[in-house]
């Protein structure tokens, strides 16, 4: 008597042979894979002996349920449904599918196999799209002609979603494939379902065979598969899902033989049996598909590390600026605790200098200081946090800090201090008014990340040494720094400095010592 778990709210049937053990879960790699989000990734485990088919929980963490109960093991009555998480199914007994009709094979050295061909894929061939054509698609000329429009078609796409959208109607129109799926490869290297489609260009979620996908994608073949059900090396529990009578696999191979995915098709019936010629087809589309999806990849990355730099290069030097751009860890949303060097400077006596001034005129000041002033944190390889006012926020040490970052801080504000010098002496010759600024520094732990979207970030840090730095600042006379013990202690070439009576800063239950820099 042939055994199958049905899954009451979705229809799927889960064959179970004698003496078969298959572990249920979410993970891909389960033989009853379940997508559901109740669903642990290995929830349970169900085996049929001679008393019946007996579940034993994994583990899981939403639980196995017999009759209402949450159970660790025990057997499913026939009839009875077992539920794992919020997925319902019911042990029944199914009748045998028909025995397809004859099929030609070519014996493989494990009994069982019945594939009629292996297409061996190796890296993808750069060449003419016609060469790729005359060698894989050996039929009519109407077929090379297709293998040609095809990878037009595939070319306009760069979106990688609305590629696998066109890359899935076009898999109908070139094969008489009744269900489609394409798997392609997450950053650990796991397949993952990004698009399944039945003929009728309805999405059509469901399992893929996981002995097929295995074996197309470690031996890089294209694989053809007649008699499915009663191939016992690539059958079992995954093919018998649906009846599955006829499929082929093929590996999406990209440049240096990176393995981006695969593109699997079946049938559920015998009406339609792949044949040879078809498979030479969907090796050649496969290989046109990887190279558009490895493509689309790579605009992908381009046009968001372009973004990622044009928006970095506000708050950092260029150099420093590429460096982040090009790094996955540098553009990830949230952030870290890192160790940096903050310098907070502001104008003193602002508020009555923006009174006695007009709007275009203050503009125009505060754009040629600011300038400058930006300039010298870039060129000590700092950071621009943010403007606040009058006020320029600057670190080094996040995203890509430097043993030297104390130093680099502490020449940047001296560096600040020169060229108010310089453009105070310019702008007095012409009769405008002149600035003086103070400055605070302090080094420590801050929260420092990516706050927004991968199309719009904004990187900042976070902390109590912020605080501090910014009270410095504002406590500093015109033309001062003054810097805490820590940031004192961190420099290795510490400029001369002169102790200041310690200060009580807000938030601080003791005076905080301190120490002052500047040029005389």
């Amino acid at each position: 008597m042939r055994l199958a778990l049905v899954r009451e709210d979705g229809g799927q049937v889960f064959h179970v042979p004698a003496g078969a053990r298959l572990v249920v879960g979410r993970s891909l790699d389960c033989d009853i894979h379940l997508t559901n989000p109740s669903v642990s990734r290995t929830h349970a485990e169900v085996y049929r002996d001679d008393g019946g088919v007996q579940v034993r929980d994994l583990g899981s963490g939403n639980g196995t349920f017999l009759a209402g109960s949450r159970v660790q093991g025990g057997y499913i009555p026939l009839g009875e449904t077992v539920v794992f998480g919020s997925v319902t199914l019911r042990l029944l007994a199914v009748e045998a599918p028909p025995a397809p009709p004859a099929q030609p094979e070519i014996p493989l050295a494990l009994s069982g196999a019945t594939i009629l061909r292996e297409h061996k894929i190796g890296p993808v061939d750069r060449s003419p799209i016609t060469q790729v054509g005359a060698e894989r698609a050996q039929g009519p000329a109407r077929k090379l002609e297709l293998l040609l429009e095809i990878s037009k078609r595939l070319a306009r796409v760069a979106d990688l979603p609305a590629l696998l959208d066109r890359i899935g109607e076009l898999v109908f129109e070139v094969t008489e494939a009744g269900w489609m799926a394409i798997l392609l490869t997450d950053e650990q290297g796991e397949l993952i379902p990004r698009l399944t489609r039945n003929r009728k260009g309805l999405a059509s979620p469901r399992d893929v065979p996981r002995s097929i996908v295995r074996r197309a994608v470690a031996e890089r073949v294209a694989l053809l598969i007649h008699n499915a059900p009663e191939d016992e090396r690539f059958g079992g529990a995954s093919i018998l899902l649906h009846s599955v009578r006829s499929a082929m696999c093929a590996p999406l191979v990209g440049g240096e033989a990176t393995v981006h995915g695969v593109l699997y098709v079946d049938n559920v019936t015998a009406t339609h049996q792949f044949g040879d010629e078809e498979l030479d087809f969907l090796s050649a589309f496969s290989s046109m598909a990887a190279v558009a999806i490895e493509n689309s990849k790579l605009s992908e990355r381009s046009r968001r590390e372009a973004v990622v730099r044009a928006n970095f290069e506000r708050y950092f030097a260029p150099s420093l600026a590429g460096r982040i751009a090009g790094s996955l860890e540098a553009v990830r949303l949230g952030g870290e605790r890192r160790t940096v060097s903050v310098l907070f400077s502001d104008i003193r006596g602002f508020t009555a200098l923006a009174e006695t001034m007009p709007p275009d005129v203050l503009a125009s000041l505060l754009s040629e200081y600011f300038t400058v002033m930006v300039e010298c944190v870039f060129r000590h390889g700092g950071a621009l946090d943010k403007f606040i006012g009058d006020a320029v926020l600057a670190q080094w040490g996040a995203p890509i800090g430097a043993p030297d970052d104390p130093d680099r801080a502490m020449l940047a504000a001296l560096d600040m201090l020169q060229e108010l010098e310089r453009m105070n002496a310019a702008w007095q010759a012409e009769g405008r008014a002149t600035l003086q600024i103070g400055i605070g520094l302090n080094v420590g732990e801050v929260f420092a990340g990516n706050i927004g979207s991968e199309r719009r970030l904004e990187f900042t840090i976070i902390g109590d040494v912020v605080n501090v730095a910014a009270r410095l600042c504002g406590a500093a006379a015109g033309g001062e720094i003054l810097l805490t013990d820590e940031m004192r202690r961190a420099l290795a070439v510490p400029p001369p400095l002169r102790p200041r009576p310690p200060i009580v800063l807000k938030g601080k239950s003791h005076p905080v010592p301190i120490f002052s820099a500047g040029f005389d």
